[in-house]
């Protein structure tokens, strides 16, 4: 399957298993075990969507929204329960408008899971941990 490095952005093939007990970066070789959610931009957004089997969960925010903040100790957490399962990512609305635009974020902050390059599903709203634990679990195999 092809995963997306989240600190040099190259596309590796990884086998795909129930549990990887080390896989790292072919081109920087951080592991690629990191779930620390990713930080996308314009200019990255595409590589990641488009160059990941395993689903994406983007949380679109901003620093000024108090359910946001509320949020993102959550998203964290939930991230780590999916090594190489899904990859958890963020897009600040602020730095990054015409992201927000192009997907038509009306609310923050809003959840949006891409699978095969596509957008599969939408939650707008602050999730607790359980609920983006299940989100991510019925996307990824």
């Amino acid at each position: 399957m092809k995963v997306t490095c989240s600190h040099c952005l190259a596309v590796n093939n990884v086998p795909k298993k129930d549990f990887y007990k080390k896989a790292n970066c072919g081109n920087c070789k951080n592991s690629l075990l990191d779930t620390t959610p990713m930080e996308l931009n314009e200019s990255n957004f595409d590589t990641v969507i488009v160059n990941n089997d395993i689903p994406v969960l983007v949380d679109f925010w901003a620093p000024w929204c108090g359910p946001c903040k509320m949020m993102a100790p959550n998203f964290e957490r939930a991230a780590k329960e999916f090594p190489l399962k899904a990859r958890f990512a963020k897009v600040n609305t602020e730095n990054e408008q015409n992201l927000g635009a192009r997907f038509g974020i009306r609310s923050i902050p809003t959840i949006i899971v891409f699978k095969d390059g596509r957008e599969v599903d939408r939650v707008s709203g602050a999730l607790d941990y359980s609920a983006l634990v299940a989100l991510a679990s019925r996307y990824s195999d």
